[in-house]
């Protein structure tokens, strides 16, 4: 039945297709991946074409039939994808020609492919958005883990790469959950864009049969049907908005992927990743190289590359379809990918990686990381803020140029720079520090306790909207 495939797309023209240009515009090397969505949307159609009685129920019950047996076929790796047939539906509807014969026609009543392959991406994309959201959630509850883990651990808090005030790990770690707990909440916004259903827009103009777009949608478990069959063939904003999220994502994974490899090095010291999660040098024997964590750096560009690419494929295309919008699929399929291997990776690299919190605490007791705390100090004294500044700044650099740490500093020196400096200003630690900033959203202990728990209730809260 090939040939009867071939000859229906065909028949308006007189020569074959150049095989060069077969080859060129197929796009079944790809998109025989939506063969589940395919299979899943034609045969709620072919129900609803007997429901309607636009063919009889013996012919519905033969083509879905036989649909189930092609999608066993493929599962079991026997179905043999035809380049010549350009993509996934053609390759179905060969295969179902070969089965039930020219019954097989009738599927295609009332439905182009331009309204099919915009059902089967938003199948498609309704799946891998729940799958996200459950991949996210897992790394959030390995972020808890860890955070919990090291609840107690001090370590400095960075700006422009300097060492600026001690924060508690738990709350740098806990930036991070903030960061996926968005992500979570763009993919289900998402998905609402995605969870509409386009069946029965045909080619661009609707359909010339009495066919029931709700009934499909249900069948599918969509929540809504498109409401402009000229954009409903032709939209692909929700590709495009999955794609931005990805991004966003992938832009939070680098992040953290970023700071694990400064934290792995000898520099830093401060975490260890585990061997499963690590690579070795060729040649050089001490090496624990952090080559999950780079990779993800990297990869990050790839999905920024795959968002503008959409976004320039659709810039310039006016209603309705065009063929360009092929050029969808791929890039979606390796956004989906490389976004869901990451979260997996990362999330065990998170979970096993170890800290020293000695390491930590060596790298702060060398540094200035309290200052803020002095000038804080003198501004309650009365000071005001910009004096209190320009004063520790100077007590810095006189520290600074005795080889001192601010802690070895005797009063009289201290007092050198301001009178209003104690014996009070001596005892400032990074304990009093941390325990200072008893805010809302802060790092005090306090702080991060509650926070700890607001973020196991969202965890909670996620999972059970994955059951309803």
């Amino acid at each position: 039945m090939d040939k009867k495939a071939r000859e229906h797309l065909r028949s308006r023209f007189q020569k074959e297709i150049d095989k060069t240009v077969s080859q060129y515009v197929a796009s079944i090397p790809f998109d025989w991946r939506l063969y589940q969505q395919d299979i899943t949307g034609s045969i709620a159609h072919a129900k609803m074409l007997a429901k309607q009685k636009i063919i009889t129920l013996k012919d519905a019950e033969f083509i879905i039939s036989g649909l189930r047996t092609i999608q066993e076929e493929i599962e079991r790796g026997q179905f043999k994808f035809k380049l010549e047939l350009e993509d996934i539906h053609m390759n179905i509807e060969s295969r179902l020609f070969e089965i039930v014969g020219d019954v097989a026609g009738k599927l295609h009543t009332a439905r182009s492919r331009n309204d099919q392959v915009a059902l089967d991406l938003r199948l498609y994309l309704k799946e891998i958005i729940v799958e996200t959201v459950e991949k996210v959630g897992s790394f959030q509850q390995a972020l808890i883990r860890v955070a919990e883990a090291n609840k107690k651990v001090v370590m400095p808090g960075y700006t422009h790469l300097q060492q600026a005030q001690p924060i508690l790990f738990a709350h740098h770690i806990l930036a991070y959950f903030e960061m996926l707990q968005r992500d979570a909440e763009r993919f289900q916004d998402c998905l609402k864009r995605v969870d509409i259903m386009p069946l029965g827009s045909g080619a661009l103009a609707g359909v010339n049969y009495p066919i029931d777009r709700h009934f499909v949608a249900k069948e599918l478990g969509f929540s809504k049907v498109s409401a402009n069959s000229l954009d409903a063939v032709s939209d692909r904003d929700f590709a495009i908005e999955y794609q931005s999220a990805a991004a966003t994502t992938m832009m939070h994974l680098s992040r953290l992927a970023e700071e694990v490899i400064l934290w792995s090095s000898a520099e830093f010291g401060f975490v260890e990743l585990d061997d499963a999660y690590a690579t070795s040098s060729s040649i050089m024997p001490q090496k624990k190289n952090p080559d999950v964590a780079e990779l993800a750096r990297a990869k990050t560009g790839r999905v920024y590359g795959n968002l503008i690419g959409l976004l320039t494929i659709m810039k310039g295309l006016p209603l309705a379809y065009n063929r360009d919008l092929q050029e969808d699929k791929e890039a979606l399929f390796d956004t989906a990918d490389t976004l869901l291997a990451s979260l997996n990776v990362l999330t065990g690299l998170v979970k096993t990686m170890k800290l020293s919190d000695t390491r930590m605490k060596d790298v702060m007791s060398s540094s200035y990381i309290l200052a803020t705390d002095l000038a804080d100090y003198l501004a309650k004294k009365g000071l005001p803020f910009r004096q209190a500044h320009e004063t520790v700044s100077k007590l810095v650099q006189y520290a600074i140029s005795k080889g001192k740490r601010l802690q070895e500093l005797t009063l009289k020196e201290y007092q050198r720079f301001s009178p209003l400096f104690d014996k009070e200003a001596q005892q400032i630690t990074l304990e009093s520090s941390l325990a200072g900033r008893n805010v809302s959203g802060g790092t005090a202990p306090e702080q991060v306790t509650l926070a700890l728990a607001r973020a196991k209730r969202l965890v909670s809260k996620n999972d059970a909207g994955k059951t309803n």
